[in-house]
């Protein structure tokens, strides 16, 4: 399931749903992710975050299908926030769920890695010294092509 959203959400109350009434799941592997205080020294350090809708959350679909091909899924959620976030809000929630913990862990990891790179979002970052747009990290990179080359093992 894919939500894209500028509402805050209830990581209790999403993993509920989640797994309500689907007794098969035996594992449940979850992931927050956080807006850290950037601007630690002076500036608000707030993030706004945009995206294209329609295009995002097809991108989305092609992220969880992925996984979905790659393990033994019963259940996946991601939930991705956009708009104005400050210090300490919640940008976005990953969730997966398996009958065994192995595939829930490696897919929350493998979907989140994932949306660090291939999710069209735009993070713009202010800090004492105005704003900046974002660009991705080598190390997002890094753990994306782990994956691939991952794939390509068990070919």
């Amino acid at each position: 399931m894919i939500k894209v959203q500028r509402e805050e959400f209830d990581v209790g109350a999403e993993l509920s749903a989640l797994s309500r009434g689907n007794h098969n799941i035996g594992g449940i592997a979850s992931f927050v992710g956080v807006v850290r205080d950037i601007g630690a020294d002076g500036g608000s350090g707030a993030m706004t975050l945009e995206h294209y809708p329609g295009m995002t959350e097809r991108k989305l679909v092609e992220i969880e299908t992925e996984a979905l091909a790659r393990w033994p899924l019963d259940a996946v959620l991601i939930i991705h926030r956009y708009g104005r976030l400050e210090p300490g809000e919640q940008i976005v929630l990953v969730i997966a769920a398996s009958a065994h913990r192995a595939a829930a862990l490696e897919g929350c990891q493998f979907l989140i890695d994932w949306l660090k790179t291939q999710a069209p979002f735009w993070k713009f970052e202010e800090t004492a010294d105005g704003g900046k747009w974002v660009d991705a990290r080598s190390g997002d990179e890094l753990a994306t092509a782990r994956w691939d080359a991952a794939d390509d093992r068990h070919r």
